[in-house]
């Protein structure tokens, strides 16, 4: 099963913004995930990973949950 993890910088505050694609993932996926954790982090870091490959990074991403959670759908797909 998939895991997903998404960092986030606690000190920035994207606590909510981590919690809304979490929500958005575990809504269109359900159990077909195996987690989607969330990772605390600093330095402005945030990032979703499916097994632990980079799907987003806002360093060079553009914020797009629902680009973010299409980009899941392939590791779904892959392990279901």
């Amino acid at each position: 099963m998939t895991t997903v993890e998404i960092e986030y910088c606690v000190p920035c505050g994207m606590l909510d913004r981590a919690q809304d694609v979490q929500g958005a993932i575990l809504e269109r996926y359900g159990r077909e995930v195996d987690r989607v954790a969330l990772v605390t982090g600093d330095d402005g870091v945030f990032e979703v990973r499916a097994d632990g490959d980079v799907l987003f990074d806002k360093e060079s991403d553009e914020f797009d949950v629902d680009a973010i959670v299409d980009s899941v759908e392939s590791y779904v797909g892959a392990t279901a």
